[in-house]
């Protein structure tokens, strides 16, 4: 399910990998972060920030897309659809100046985090 793509874009970073199970929180976590910087500069205006920051959060699940282990059953199905829906989000909201499409990917997010930190004990 995890490949060393996702593990060297954070051992490009030096940030040691506890395991796979923290790599895919750190990811979720990342996304969050990344909303709330282009929800930022999208409020302040920056059009170029707006767009760096939602560009750093659709890299993020794109990544999360190529990990996916769809050997594992539907939920990676799911999954993979739930992320490409994220993504498309993402880019209309910035397209459109919306705000509100970001909140709801950063929802989505939060409920995955939420769920994925109660299902392998990573904090």
């Amino acid at each position: 399910m995890y490949t060393n793509t996702a593990h060297n874009i954070y051992t490009q970073n030096n940030v040691g990998i506890e395991s796979p199970y923290k790599l895919v929180s750190m990811l979720y976590e990342g996304v969050l972060r990344f909303n709330a910087q282009a929800k930022k500069a999208m409020k302040d205006g920056d059009v170029e920030k707006t767009t760096y920051w939602i560009n750093r959060s659709v890299a993020v699940i794109t990544e999360l897309i190529a990990i996916l282990d769809f050997k594992q059953g539907e939920v990676a199905l799911y999954l993979d659809g739930l992320y490409g829906y994220q993504i498309n989000s993402l880019f209309n909201a910035n397209a459109n100046d919306d705000t509100t499409k970001i909140d709801e990917v950063s929802g989505v997010f939060k409920g995955l985090l939420e769920a994925w930190r109660e299902t392998t004990d990573v904090a």
